[in-house]
């Protein structure tokens, strides 16, 4: 370098400055651009292997899962033969006469069927429901006894509203540890009844 003149040496830093610049133009503008796509590409890829792979795993189970499926409309079958059809007034009374014999509770008044009408727990629910008030007496244990069973028994039904008092008055029971109480039993109705 010490023979080149000092244009020389300009002209040579301009042309190394110029191919630096050449080489990072096209690395910014092509290479870069390529390798991201790549990246994206790859990316993809592998997104697709593993819903591939899901979708395997899930053809593989089809089998059970049939099964599964036919196990659980079989049980909805079921349940819906046990929900409320025909009259429901004296579906929902037998029901519960029938059903409190295991338990000390007197169930003294029966309200009027409301329903059916749309279920107001779940929209586009594809059942409707009816609800009676019931009220009676018992001790509390045997009251909530009585709800929890009852419930577990028929998972279509629900009670709601429960409202529990000391009764007034002159009482029957000599402990006075019978307490009154008044109920919402809300059921699903059977379909196309």
């Amino acid at each position: 370098m010490k023979r080149l003149t000092r244009e020389k040496k300009q002209q040579l830093l301009l042309v190394a400055l110029a191919t630096l610049a050449a080489l990072t133009g096209v690395w910014f503008g092509l290479v870069r651009p390529q390798r991201v796509g790549l990246e994206r590409v790859a990316r993809e890829i592998l997104q697709a292997q593993r819903q591939l792979d899901e979708a395997r795993k899930l053809l593989a189970r089809a089998p059970q899962i049939l099964e599964e499926l036919d196990s659980a409309s079989t049980v909805l079958e079921q349940r819906e033969e046990q929900m409320a059809a025909g009259d429901y007034y004296a579906f929902v009374i037998n029901r519960i006469r029938q059903f409190r014999l295991d338990y000390d509770v007197d169930i003294l008044q029966f309200g009027t069927i409301i329903g059916p009408a749309p279920v107001d727990l779940l929209p586009r629910f594809p059942y409707q429901q009816v609800s009676l008030t019931i009220a009676g007496s018992g001790f509390y244990h045997e009251i909530g006894r009585f709800i929890a069973d009852f419930e577990n028994r028929f998972p279509y039904c629900q009670i709601r509203n429960v409202e529990l008092e000391t009764p007034g008055g002159v009482s029957s029971d000599p402990t006075g540890e019978r307490l009154s109480f008044r109920m919402t039993l809300v059921t699903l109705v059977r379909p196309g009844s």
